[in-house]
């Protein structure tokens, strides 16, 4: 076939009846269909093709920030990691010193000896001592004892002074002071609960 012949079709020449008889067209109008229909088809493929991938980039690229700052996060924990596990070791070691200020069942006793041992080095006169026993919480027990004293102003607060001394933890509750008798002076009662605390042990059967 010579193609230098396409330029000498003249397409308006061509009659639309004559396209359902496309099979016995001349031969240069056949390959004008031909490419025509290649070219259609070729735009077609890439449009719809080039739409699909464009969707598959765009979700790769999303995908893509999600991994980052799924990376991040955890290169940024991994970096943290030796100063976490030194924080997680100072707090281990806090929390078990803060559980051997806790006396078990068998210190109790002997801390209810030492606070009564401290209302009479501070001068006072125990008119009350009252352990209420324990009352479980979470992890720990409370031990409240109900006191009431007699004496003057500076000697409650060296007798607060000296619970806060002891190597238990106890903790002052509902303090009120109020005059004592009108013939005893210048002594004062004070009603306070101190609470110590206990560490329940998960076996342990309070």
């Amino acid at each position: 076939m010579d193609l230098s012949k396409l330029n000498e079709i003249d397409l308006s020449d061509i009659d639309v009846n004559d396209i359902k008889n496309i099979g016995s067209a001349p031969t240069p109008v056949k390959v004008i269909l031909i490419v025509i229909v290649c070219l259609l088809a070729l735009g077609a493929g890439i449009f719809f093709d080039t739409n699909a991938q464009l969707d598959v980039l765009n979700q790769a690229e999303q995908k893509e920030v999600s991994l980052r700052k799924t990376f991040d996060e955890k290169q940024s924990k991994a970096a943290n990691l030796d100063a976490y596990a030194q924080q997680l070791e100072e707090m281990t070691k806090s929390f078990g010193a803060l559980l051997r200020q806790l006396p078990n069942k068998t210190e109790i006793e002997s801390l209810l000896t030492d606070i009564s041992q401290t209302v009479i080095a501070s001068g006072l006169e125990i008119e009350y001592f009252k352990p209420e026993g324990l009352f479980p919480k979470e992890f720990y027990a409370e031990y409240p004892i109900k006191l009431r004293v007699i004496g003057r102003y500076h000697q409650f607060g060296k007798f607060v002074s000296g619970v806060a001394a002891l190597p238990r933890i106890v903790t002052m509750r509902d303090i009120s002071i109020k005059k004592a008798k009108k013939d005893s002076g210048v002594l004062l009662i004070m009603e306070v609960t101190a609470v110590t605390y206990q560490y329940l042990d998960e076996q342990e059967d309070v």
